[in-house]
């Protein structure tokens, strides 16, 4: 691991002006407590996220965010694996393994938590699947913006955290994953995630040192 991360090091470096922070799915329904498919986990990531947000955004380097939205008008596979994105019936019990209204279209369920909200202007990408990239406008709207390197955050790192770090590198772009600022129910499954990705996908380095780099620029 140790070459392979210096290999990543030397080839997947920060460019300054061509970099964007990439904030995946950091929703209410995901992350504020009570929710069926609540992470507390992406809590404990927020103020690592909200920094680099805070970061990337003085040095005017483009910030994005994607959401994952349910529709009952589009019902997907997604839908039946995961019942908790699909309404309740009236009066039904909600919570895990339940129809739940979780990330469910125009419902505050689906909206990025406050305290990393999208700022006016900033791209919220809204998306069907667990890829970023799978049917939006994201690799468009980064390429328009000249970025060839994405510092990925979010929630879960398993599931759509490793399908857009997937879709991305698809697409060559450099991806270093901020491995304090994503998050999952389990920490060995954490820890597996996190070693697939730096060995195949990409960097993964705390935010301290994407603060170093940025910083630097």
């Amino acid at each position: 691991m140790t070459d392979r991360r210096e290999a990543f090091a030397r080839i997947i470096r920060l460019e300054p002006g061509r970099t964007a922070l990439l904030v995946v799915d950091m929703q209410r329904g995901f992350v504020a407590p009570g929710e069926a498919m609540e992470v507390p986990q992406a809590r404990a990531a927020v103020p690592a996220i909200r920094a680099l947000v805070d970061l990337f955004r003085a040095r005017r380097q483009p910030v994005v965010f994607t959401e994952f939205v349910y529709s009952p008008s589009a019902p997907l596979l997604i839908g039946e694996l995961h019942p908790e994105h699909r309404p309740a019936p009236p009066g039904a019990p909600t919570g895990f393994g339940r129809p739940s209204g979780s990330c469910l279209e125009g419902t505050p369920s689906a909206d990025t938590v406050d305290e990393l909200r999208p700022a006016p202007g900033e791209l919220v990408v809204r998306k069907r699947w667990y890829d970023g990239f799978a049917g939006t406008p994201l690799d468009g709207a980064l390429r328009a913006r000249g970025v060839t390197s994405l510092v990925v955050t979010g929630t879960m790192t398993d599931v759509c955290v490793l399908a857009t770090v997937v879709g991305a590198v698809s697409r060559e772009y450099r991806v270093t994953v901020v491995e304090d600022g994503v998050a999952t129910l389990w920490p060995e499954i954490q820890r597996a995630t996190l070693d697939i990705i730096g060995r195949a996908y990409g960097r993964v380095v705390p935010a301290q040192d994407v603060v170093g780099e940025v910083s630097g620029w």
